[in-house]
């Protein structure tokens, strides 16, 4: 059964999940980047845009297939959360990451929004993780990867 009085809570981990406050939004920091350096991997960088972009794809839509699939495998570390590829396989590969980028982060503000689902209550099929700790591994996560996106896009003379 769903705390009683969690509005404000829910509200918050929207905030926090579509990046509001002190981090840059998603599509803030993907809008504008040249086709040309979405697999460029700037000296000293570790990471291309592209490498950056799956990652962040692939993490969200692990955590958040976790959150609602008892029968979801999450893929190998760390294999299965990088690209194989340092740059975007063909023209549609980035519009199509962002695009499911977007999906998901919306399916977790579902997740979280839906007053039915107890934030604080034991995902059955894990080891004592809740949507709460889920969404706020999400918020976290892309946080920091949209921080390194910048700083990525700094050093490639392609950031605002």
């Amino acid at each position: 059964m769903p705390v009683k009085n969690d509005k404000a809570l829910r509200e918050h981990l929207l905030h926090l999940l579509k990046g509001g406050g002190a981090h840059a939004g998603f599509d803030a920091v993907m809008e504008g980047l040249p086709v040309a350096m979405q697999g460029k991997r700037p000296a000293g960088a570790e990471h291309s845009p592209w490498e950056i972009l799956e990652h962040m794809r692939l993490a969200q839509w692990d955590i958040l297939e976790f959150s609602r699939n008892p029968k979801h495998t999450s893929p190998d570390w760390p294999g299965g959360y990088w690209s194989k590829t340092q740059s975007p396989p063909n023209k549609t590969a980035w519009s199509k990451s962002v695009k499911a980028f977007r999906a998901d982060l919306d399916a977790m503000c579902q997740l979280v929004k839906g007053s039915s689902k107890d934030l604080y209550e034991r995902i059955p099929h894990g080891t004592g993780q809740t949507i709460l700790r889920e969404a706020l591994l999400i918020a976290d996560h892309n946080a920091y990867h949209l921080g390194e996106m910048v700083l990525v896009r700094r050093l490639l003379g392609a950031w605002k």
